[in-house]
């Protein structure tokens, strides 16, 4: 068993996730699960911004196969990887992917689970699980849809395809890419620019974006924030800074 399956660096308003078992190429086992369950609770307790990536030039090659093959019906209703990933998705600040090689089949829905994500030209993600007789069950059939449309993803679901990295950027699965060397300090920079905003408008924000009844949802979180003494502080310091 490995020691540890993520490296957490903890920063004032940022944690940094690396995904970290090289013998197999990030692929995500059941101690990375319970891992990545420990630091949702911290989040949760303590939120701020989370980033993920993957160490040694991989992001995550897909679900531990040796642990996924010994799997029975049980085990698929327990929905291991959808329940650890739906609880990354609903963390109160922002989660950033950042995606370098290999993204496929657990690692491409634990992308998918993150609000912004981007990647390197040597990104290579998609969903190969029915080439293995399973189907991506970890919310690539409800996430993946909402990311890059009906379309394209029933063609990566229905037959596998993997994308690089520019087909990434161009289907909007990543919004940018960059050198592997400037992936970390480009997620940085979009961290960097979410923690001068708010972070309650920003949770707020994303609470929106997941929200399933529009738009009273939107309504009833603006009026909080329009009766918050940070809206007042920082539109008055804006009203000052144009002379008015």
């Amino acid at each position: 068993m490995d020691e540890t399956s993520l490296r957490v660096d903890r920063r004032g308003d940022r944690v940094i996730a690396m995904l970290s078992r090289p013998d197999a190429r990030n692929a995500i086992s059941q101690r990375m699960i319970d891992e990545l369950h420990a630091l949702c609770g911290e989040l949760e307790d303590d939120p701020r911004t989370l980033i993920l990536a993957g160490a040694d030039g991989v992001f995550a090659s897909g679900a531990d196969i040796a642990e996924l093959r010994s799997r029975g019906a049980a085990d698929a209703r327990r929905g291991i990887n959808t329940h650890a990933f739906a609880r990354i998705a609903a963390l109160p600040m922002p989660v950033i992917a950042a995606v370098d090689g290999y993204a496929l089949g657990g690692g491409a829905e634990l992308a998918y689970a993150a609000d912004i994500r981007i990647g390197t030209p040597r990104l290579r993600i998609g969903n190969p699980e029915t080439g293995l007789g399973i189907i991506a069950a970890a919310g690539a059939t409800w996430r993946l849809p909402a990311i890059v449309g009906e379309a394209r993803a029933a063609e990566m679901l229905l037959t596998g395809r993997i994308l690089d990295g520019a087909e990434a950027r161009e289907w909007g699965l990543v919004s940018s890419l960059h050198d592997p060397a400037d992936l970390l300090a480009a997620a940085d920079a979009l961290a960097d620019r979410i923690a001068a905003n708010d972070p309650l408008a920003t949770r707020h924000t994303k609470t929106a974006l997941h929200a399933a009844a529009h738009p009273a949802a939107e309504l009833e979180l603006q009026a909080e924030l329009f009766e918050s003494a940070e809206k007042e502080r920082r539109m008055t310091d804006f009203l000052e800074r144009r002379g008015r």
